[in-house]
Parts: C-alpha cells; structure tokens; sequence
C-alpha cells in the first residue's frame, strides 16, 4: 500500500523566505525541507567546508607532496561505480596536474571483489608503486593494507564508507565516518573526499614554493573538476547536506556555462541531452547509469579512459561505447526483472500478504552479477520491502554474491551483521550501507540465508515503516503549469536527504492509452485546465478521478516543448483527504 502525504510547511519561514526574495514557490518548498534563512541556499564556492577541517587531510597532503618532491610512482587504486570513476579522475588529473607520476587500477569486480584485498595489492604491485592510494574504497581494507606493508608499499586511504572495527594500518586514512574525525559534513561521497584531498594538497605545495616563479610551474585550477565532483556526489545517492550542495551546485554552473570535462561533454553528447540545460536528475539518471554500465558489465577503466582523456574525439568514441553498454544492461536488467516479477508470483497467493513485513531473497542460476543491484532496487520499490537479488559468482566455488537494497527504517547492513551473529560461517562477505549492502554465501545456503533475513527484517522494520510513503509538497497552483515553473525547479539542485518537488492534485481523467505496452499516457484536467500527463511502467488502469502524485517536467516531441506531469503514483476516487508527513 501508498499513502501521498503532504509536507508540514510553516507559514512563517515560507513568508521569511519570500521577503529575503525567493521564489513563492520556491519559499514554499525549501521550508517543507527545513530551510529557515536564504543564507542556507548560498551555493558559492567560499561557503565549502575548509579541507583543514577533514581529518588527517594535511596528513594525507604532506605524503602526497613528498611523493611528487621525489617523483615517487603513485598508484590509485579505484572503485568500479561512479562515484569510484570520477574519484579516480580527480586524482588522476590534479596530481597529474601538479607535476605527480601516478597512474590507476582498477580491479575487475567479478574477480577481485570490492576494496584493496590482497590479491589486488599483488595484482598493484606489478607496476612497483611507491604509493598506493585507494579511492571509494579502503577503509575495510585492513588485510590488504597488511599486504602491501610486507611489499614495502605506503597507502593513503581516501573512502567515505564507515568503518569496521578495525582499522587499517594505513600510512593516513581520509575518511569523514572514521573515528574522531569532526569534519560537520559525513555524506562526502568518495569523490567528494578526493576533491578535498586535492584542496589540502594544494594548499600544502604552496607551502612549499612549488608554484614559485623560479619553478616555472603553474598553479592549476582544481575547480575544473567540479563537474566530476558533482557528477559522482549525486550519482552516489548520498546525502546532499548543505556542502554537498554546494559542490553539485558549483559543477552544475559549469557543466551549464560549457566548461565541462571532455568526457562529460561526451556522455551528454551520447546521452541526448543538453548540457546547457543540466539538472542532478541528468547526473543521476542519464549520465551516472552509462558510467556505471562499464562496471557492470565490462571494465570501469573504460569509464575512467572516458572522464581523463582530453581528447574530444576519444571521448565521444568511449561514450558511445558507454551509452552502447548502458542500452545492453537495460535489456538484461528488463529480463531479470521480469524473472524476478515470476518467482515472487510463483512462491504463492500469500506472498503479497505475508512478507509485506520481511526481506525477500531472489536468485536464478542465469543472472548477471553486475545488474543484480539494480534488479533488487526496482523489486524494492515495487514491493517496499528489502530486497536481495543472487548471482552466480565467477568459478566453481558454489557462491553466489548478492546485492542488497532496503526501505526507510532498515539499515541493511546492520541486518546482514545480525544474520551473520545467528549463523556464524553463513556469510562468507558482507558489506555496506543503511540502503545498500553486499553478501557472498554459498548457493547451497540460500534457503537457510532467505529464512533468516525474513526473520531479522520482520524483527527491525517497524510496522510504520512497511507502508510506503510517498511526501509531497501539496497540491500546485493553476499558473504554475508552466515549462517556465519546470525549469525553475530543474534549475536548483536536488538529491537524496533534499528531495526534487513531488506536488499531489485531484485530476479527472479526460482520456487514457498505452505506449509500448508499459506506459500510461493519460489527459487530465484540473478545473478547466487540461494537462498532458505519462506514468511509465504503470500497474493498473486509472478510473474517471483519481489522485496523483506528481512531478513538473517538460515534454520535448518534435521540437515542440509542452508541460508534462511526470505521474509516481495515483489513488483512484479518493475518499477521505490525506493526512500530513
């Protein structure tokens, strides 16, 4: 079951915020999220977090420019999703930048795994680095640091995920979720945590005199990376707190302005998109999913060839590559889905009823490793309930490696941990976040592993919380049905913790028909107002009034460009008002 809800709005802060200038609607919107003074909403790059706060970064930038100093070989050491791609670029352009030899590696996924384990260090140390620095990556990493030691090589980690128990034995760990750092902003993505290692690095080779004049060496400018920066902060889905947004917003302006990365520009290029008019929605949605395709079913390194190239032409020619891998994981993920959809329908009537409270554990013998994440997202948001999807992992080992995703009120994590108590030996790896969390067992223990996470998610999700609930910002004014009210909205940013406007209004369905078997395409009309509307995917049929919830978009069909209500979710003949978040 879903529930639209409206956002509690004080009256008071929404007419603060109008007299200091904002927007109506705007004042309106941003009070629902807490904002109390427009000062919150200052995007300027002077409004960051200074680097010296983020423990152990000067630490980290002393290493890195005695490595420089010498021309020591530094080796990153990389993650294969966005957020470990645009890391790595990061690294890979501004230490290039400051006169570093440094290189990457990244570890294909199917057979190393995730993060620095010993076999990746073996596998790093073929190319004799002096330094290893891993990016999104590490904190866990206490064997594989352990290993690198015995080969005489230093590591910098840089991750933003939290840690175990036990530290690593790192050179330096830059990490805002480790231990006794109190940097104020803990949802830097991994990118975002490398950007700020650059800032410290910078500001310690001033220090140093390296861009003295009697050098001859220039001083770069680290915010050209702003487009990589927020690129890999939104496509991670972390939380956008204040300096997050701050760092999307600034590499939105230049992705806008036209000063953008090569390979981003390319990826735009590929993606159809224009990246005059970019939102986070297109980081998120066109442009993060088509570097993530390269993880997921090749080689990231082809990803990050991508966003360090400088070569326009290069540049669109992996692109098209990406926006290739992205179309090909699409037709598998739609497959695996549909197999998914067969065996929740296949395991009974009561399903529906019974596990509306429990986690539910997927797996067939023919999936793809790398779209098993995304195939556990959407059976999660079809379901609201946390799910995991198996594959089958490389090799004749028996194990089968699965990807997590969880509803609000169950951190996944915590939840493998506590099945891992129950059963000691069951799970062979895990890891993870509250949303998102991986596990390695063997197949043969996949009914003993379904069993016990039905009974943990049973015990740890609340019953308030197994109701999806869709918060909405109220219902929206007749002007305000405008492409120019949607780009104004397109125009902010958005993202996780700090939602895009969602708007819920009483329509009456005028007419209704079905584009490729999926979508919904509906006419509403609001009083005497008449309005184009789409909800893809869509489940069931509409009735003559129905309640909706919504989003503002615009619908581009033979260069005519009209407004378009972008449907989430719909009540048929709603009788009784909805109640406040």
């Amino acid at each position: 079951m879903t529930q639209i809800v409206s956002r509690r709005v004080s009256q008071r802060v929404q007419w603060q915020l109008e007299q200091q200038g904002l927007h109506p609607l705007l004042a309106r919107i941003y009070a629902a999220r807490g904002i109390v003074m427009r000062s919150e909403l200052d995007y300027d790059f002077q409004s960051l977090l200074p680097p010296a706060r983020l423990t152990h970064s000067g630490t980290a930038a002393g290493l890195l420019a005695d490595a420089i100093g010498r021309q020591a070989k530094i080796l990153i050491v990389a993650d294969y999703d966005c957020d470990g791609a645009t890391a790595c670029a990061v690294g890979i352009r501004a230490l290039r930048a400051f006169g570093a030899r440094v290189d990457y590696l990244v570890p294909n996924r199917f057979t190393y795994g995730y993060g620095l384990s010993p076999d990746i260090v073996d596998l790093a140390a073929k190319s004799n680095p002096d330094l290893i620095v891993t990016v999104d990556n590490g904190i866990a990493s206490v064997d594989g640091v352990a290993r690198a030691r015995e080969l005489g090589i230093a590591t910098l980690i840089t991750d933003h995920h939290l840690p175990g128990d036990e530290l690593p034995a790192a050179a330096c760990i830059v990490n805002p979720n480790q231990p006794g750092c109190d940097f104020p902003s803990k949802s830097l993505a991994g990118v975002g945590v490398m950007f700020y290692v650059m800032l410290a690095l910078r500001a310690e080779l001033r220090r140093r005199d390296w861009f003295s004049e009697a050098s001859g060496r220039s001083e770069p400018k680290l915010a050209a990376l702003l487009d990589l920066v927020a690129l890999g902060t939104v496509a991670d889905v972390v939380k956008l707190d204040h300096n997050n947004r701050v760092l999307v917003s600034q590499g939105l302006q230049r992705i806008r302005q036209g000063r953008l990365t090569p390979g981003i520009a390319a990826i735009f290029r590929a993606a159809g998109r224009n990246p005059e008019q970019a939102s986070s929605t297109d980081l998120g949605f066109m442009i993060g999913p088509r570097l993530n395709a390269a993880g997921r079913l090749a080689d990231m390194s082809l990803g990050i060839e991508c966003l360090i190239t400088d070569d326009p032409g290069r540049a669109m020619n992996i692109a098209q590559q990406l926006d290739a891998l992205n179309r090909e994981r699409r037709e598998i993920e739609a497959g695996m889905q549909e197999q998914a959809l067969l065996q929740i329908e296949k395991a009974g009537a009561d399903l529906a009823a019974d596990l509306a409270a429990v986690g539910v554990s997927l797996f067939d013998a023919d999936w793809h490793q790398g779209v098993v994440g995304i195939v556990a997202a959407r059976i999660k948001e079809r379901l609201h309930r946390p799910v995991f999807a198996f594959a089958r992992g490389e090799g004749d080992g028996g194990e089968i490696k699965g990807s997590g995703r969880s509803v609000a009120g169950l951190h996944l994590r915590d939840a493998l941990d506590l099945v891992g108590k129950r059963a000691p030996g069951l799970l062979l790896r895990f890891g993870g976040h509250a949303m998102a969390a991986g596990v390695t067992i063997r197949e043969c223990d996949l009914p003993r592993f379904r069993e016990l996470f039905a009974q943990v998610a049973e015990e740890l999700l609340a019953p308030a919380d197994r109701t999806r609930t869709l918060e909405t910002d109220g219902g929206l004014e007749s002007g305000y049905y405008s492409i120019a009210t949607a780009r104004l909205l397109e125009a902010e940013v958005w993202g996780q913790g700090f939602p895009a406007p969602l708007f819920a209004d009483e329509f009456v369905v005028e007419s209704q028909r079905i584009l490729k078997d999926k979508h919904l395409k509906m006419r509403l009309r609001k009083g005497e107002q008449r309005l184009d509307a789409i909800q893809f995917n869509f489940s069931r049929a509409p009735g003559g009034t129905i309640r909706a919830a919504y989003r503002l978009a615009i619908n581009d069909f033979n260069g005519v460009q009209t407004p378009q209500l972008m449907i989430e979710h719909f009540e048929n003949h709603r009788s009784h008002p909805s109640r406040p978040a």
